[in-house]
Parts: C-alpha cells; structure tokens; sequence
C-alpha cells in the first residue's frame, strides 16, 4: 500500500476512537442521570402505587410488553 494510504487509514482508526470514547463518555453520564433521576423518584410519595399500576399493566398484556401509542 502507498504511505499515503496508510497515513489515511491511521487518521480514521484516530477519529473512530476518539468517537467510541466520546460516546463512553455520554453513556456514563446518562446512566448516572437516569439512576439519579431513578431515586428522586423513589422518593416521591405516589412512587409505590404508580409501580403497582405498571406490575398490573404487564401482567394484563399476554406477552409481557407493553405496547406504546406512538401517534
């Protein structure tokens, strides 16, 4: 292969890596907002009856998904 070629492949191999550590990055910090938004919840005093709601939901439907209205 021509250096040029190999020069390029290297500046690609760098930009996909310094992607992949940025997406890392972004899904650190959104696991550790969806946990804390998670226990604020648990904190809310509805927190046990709305969970309720959701078991019950679950096990009307026959597979176990729930099924969103997306209109």
């Amino acid at each position: 292969m021509k250096e040029q070629t190999l020069i390029e492949m290297q500046n690609k191999i760098k930009s996909l890596t310094n992607v992949l550590q940025h997406m890392m990055q972004e899904l650190d910090y959104l696991r550790t907002v969806s946990l804390g938004t998670l226990e604020t919840i648990k904190h809310m005093s509805d927190y046990d009856s709305a969970l309720g709601k959701i078991k019950n939901k679950v096990k009307e439907n026959e597979n176990g998904d729930i099924k969103q209205n997306t209109k």
